[in-house]
Order: C-alpha cells, then structure tokens, then sequence
C-alpha cells in the first residue's frame, strides 16, 4: 500500500474536522479557565487522530461490504476495490488503530477520571456504529446531527475537560458555553455530511441508504445547509456578545465573502466531483479562522 492510497483510505484530507474543534478546545481553556495541559491534551491528540482514521477505514470497509451490484461502486470508486487492497490487511490495520486510541483513552481516565471514560465511549460508539450494525448512522436522518455533534462538540469539550479537570464543574454555563463556541464547527462539519448526502443522494437510494437528504428532498436539503452556515456566523457573534470569546474571534468575518461564494458555487451545482469541495473548503477555512481569530487575543 503507498503512501498515497494510505491517505485516501484514512480520509487524511478531511482531518480538519477533527483537528480544528481540538484548537477551540484549548482556546477556550485558556480564555476563561486560564489553563492547560499540554501533556494530557498532546495525548488526547494522538488517540482522537488515530481514532478518528480507523473510523474512516472502517467507513470505507463496510461501504465496500454493503455496496449493491446495481452499479460499480465497489470496483471503481471504494478505495478498497479500486487499489486491490488486501481486505484482511485493511481490517488488522483499522483493528489495531482503536485499540491504540482505546489505550490512550483508558490511561488519561486514570489521571483525569471518569467523564473522560464516559465522553470517550460515547464518541467511540458514534463513530463504530456510524457505519457499522444493520441500521448504520451515515444511512440514517441522523447521521449529520451524530457527525456534527460528536466531532464538532465533544471534541471541543474533551479537550476543555482534560485542561481543566480540577476545577471544571458540570453546570449548565459552561456547557452551554462549550457548546455555543463550538456551535460553528458543529453546524460546518454536519453541512460537510449534509453536502455529501445531497450529491450522492440517487447513488445512496440504489444502496438501500436513505438520508435526510431521502426525507426532506434536495431543494429542502440545500436550504438547510445555506441556514446552517449563518448560524455558525450568528454563534460566533453571539460567543463575543456574551464574553466567553475575545472580541478578535471577530475576525471571522473577514472570511464571510470566500465562505459566501462557496455557498453560492454549491448552489448552483451539487456535483460530488465538482462542488462538494465547497463544503470542505467552508469547514477548512470558517474554522480555521475562528481558531487564528480567538489565538490572536493571546498576542496581545
């Protein structure tokens, strides 16, 4: 296997959705906790990253499983299929990733304590059964509030926790605080599912795969995501008005337009080849500025 179909199996190109959330994370500690652990949230890195390929793998090995023979998605467009790769070997490898998560996961439990235990396994289990089991996630209405949720506000808020361990407190302000400044990222990453199910929306029904995209219908479905990503702009105005971000997390807006003719790019177009990389170009960008936007308060 090279390098190259390594890093399509694993999604590589998608790791934003997971490594930016991480960032906010620790923004936020430092901001309104004034705190950070840097050993612990290096750790928490590592398994979250290695976690998060082996579900990708794993997104692609039951894809290659569940593919119907009505059309040549196995043979030319799964990975797996089109490179040949050895099946026993793409499954050891997947295999052997969740373990080494799950054993980073179990060893920051003992220093930090059970929530992290509870958070992570629920996270494990969205991303196992997010295409796994008879009734997959992915293949359901709920994949993108699962997707959304799980990478756009439980990695933010395992990464709050373990900095700040000793003192955080389960109440509904700093949950409601995590949850608003993660907001974007949640909003962007279900919109990345969501622009994915609206392009492959009749190559999903021939494989028994009914989405929300399925229920709601693709002109419903493209209005949703042009809502979604000005509520993620709103969340961010509304996390400077209430305090629990910097006033520079306004910069955000600078990249409002790019975002905007992203939207209107996808809009007139959903071609999976063609425009879903607006999608992705709306999370790489949105939430790498939030992120440059909140770390620039720490300048000054």
């Amino acid at each position: 296997m090279t390098l190259t179909v390594f890093l399509e199996l694993v999604e590589f190109k998608a790791k934003t959705a997971s490594v930016l959330p991480f960032f906010i994370g620790i923004c936020f500690s430092l901001y309104n906790f004034h705190k950070l652990h840097l050993g612990l949230v290096l750790l928490y890195f590592v398994a979250m990253f290695i976690f998060n390929m082996a579900v990708d793998i794993l997104d692609n090995y039951n894809d290659y499983h569940h593919a119907t023979e009505i059309h040549d998605y196995r043979e030319k467009t799964n990975i797996i299929g089109r490179e040949s790769l050895d099946i026993k070997l793409v499954f050891r490898m997947m295999i052997g990733m969740i373990i080494i998560s799950a054993l980073i996961g179990v060893g920051l439990t003992l220093v930090v304590g059970w929530p992290f235990l509870l958070m992570g396994l629920f996270c494990y289990g969205v991303g196992i059964f997010y295409s796994s089991g008879p009734k997959p996630l992915s293949s359901l209405p709920l994949g993108e509030v699962f997707s959304g949720f799980t990478m756009g506000f439980m990695i933010t808020c395992l990464c709050v926790y373990l900095n700040t361990y000793e003192v955080f407190q389960w109440n509904f302000t700093n949950i409601t605080a995590i949850f608003l400044i993660s907001l974007p990222n949640t909003l962007w990453i279900a919109n990345l599912m969501l622009a994915n199910n609206i392009c492959d929306l009749e190559e999903d029904e021939m494989n028994n795969r009914f989405t929300l995209v399925h229920y709601l219908g693709k002109r419903r479905a493209i209005r949703l995501f042009e809502i979604m990503n000005l509520a993620a702009f709103l969340a961010i105005l509304l996390s400077v008005i209430l305090g629990i971000a910097p006033w520079s997390m306004l910069g955000t807006f600078l990249v409002a337009p790019f975002i905007y003719h992203q939207i209107q790019l996808f809009l007139a177009k959903q071609v999976k080849r063609e425009t879903f990389i607006c999608a992705v170009r709306i999370l790489a960008v949105g939430a790498a500025a939030q992120v440059i936007s909140f770390a620039l308060t720490f300048l000054f």
